[in-house]
């Protein structure tokens, strides 16, 4: 499928925020919500990973385009439905300019074609998606492609912030965009610090740390000052949550009240974690969230604690 077809099909980020919602309607606290969180279908992936080819493989995609389809079904069969259903970046596995990279797009989107249209797909970018360096034609393809890199919505009272993890991982050569991320982050958190929203969540792809905060750098993870100072940054305004992916296994702590939480993939496993999806239950206190594997999710659905929280006033 065509990009310019994807537009008609998917809610798209434009103007930093989302069209599946009006802001002027979602501001209130409406009572208990749940969202689905999914990461890294990365297309492409698996076949490379089995081979060693990690760089350059990624010729077939068949066992991610079956994890995916179940993952949809999964999503659909839910009732009550899920306010949106995010994918936490890496949604294909070929990098700008690589080979496949066309293909993998078009069958990701055809796939996603099949989510619920009362269920909005909220879009963020990976490494895979702009690059482990991202530079401004990067962006402005994934922009083209998806929908902007970073943007915020409401939902129900809760203020939702999607942002451009590569620009904290290496923006070496767009600085001028992690700059206005920086700036427009700014100006979000001061919403959130100034308590005007029920919560404060933060979706992106790599994770702040793994399991500490004071954990050794890492390919999955941000740099040791980076990291302390967005966590502090969050902290500050109030932020609850931080969801990404990246790791292709389930992880996360807590420091300062914020919680990070690594999810794993829907497709290539790198540990012992199963191919799955995250459940996320948003009341007027916390933020609970539980990860599912597909077949548990596709065959039982949520269970029946969780959706005791959605029935509190």
């Amino acid at each position: 499928m065509a990009a310019a077809e994807a537009r008609s099909v998917f809610h798209r980020a434009r103007g930093r925020t989302l069209d599946a919602f009006l802001a002027e309607k979602e501001r209130e606290w409406k009572g208990p919500f749940y969202f689905i969180q999914g990461a890294d279908p990365q297309f492409g992936l698996m076949k490379a990973w089995s081979t060693g080819e990690c760089d350059s493989g990624g010729d077939e995609w068949g066992q991610e385009t079956r994890l995916t389809e179940q993952a949809v079904r999964a999503v659909n069969r839910l009732n009550p439905k899920p306010k949106f259903f995010v994918l936490c970046g890496d949604l294909v596995h070929a990098m700008p300019g690589m080979p496949w990279r066309k293909e993998q797009t078009e069958d990701l989107q055809r796939v996603l074609r099949d989510v619920d249209s009362e269920i909005p797909l909220v879009f963020v970018s990976g490494n895979h998606d702009v690059g482990n360096v991202p530079t401004p034609e990067t962006i402005e393809e994934f922009q083209q492609t998806w929908g902007d890199d970073y943007f915020s919505f409401w939902v129900g009272g809760v203020l939702f912030l999607v942002l451009n993890s590569q620009f904290l991982y290496d923006a070496s050569r767009c600085p001028a965009l992690k700059q206005a991320q920086d700036q427009w982050l700014d100006q979000q958190l001061s919403i959130a610090g100034q308590r005007k929203c029920q919560h404060a969540i933060v979706f992106q792809h790599i994770p702040l740390f793994l399991e500490s905060i004071d954990e050794d750098d890492d390919y999955f993870n941000l740099s040791k000052p980076v990291r302390k100072e967005m966590v502090d940054k969050l902290s500050k305004a109030g932020v609850k949550a931080v969801f990404s992916g990246h790791y292709h296994r389930n992880a996360g702590g807590i420091y300062q009240n914020l919680d990070m939480v690594v999810s794993s993939a829907i497709g290539c496993q790198l540990g012992k974690d199963t191919h799955g999806l995250r459940v996320v239950v948003v009341t007027a206190e916390k933020i609970v969230h539980r990860y599912y594997s597909l077949d548990e999710l596709s065959e039982k659905g949520m269970e029946d604690d969780l959706m005791d929280l959605l029935k509190e006033k």
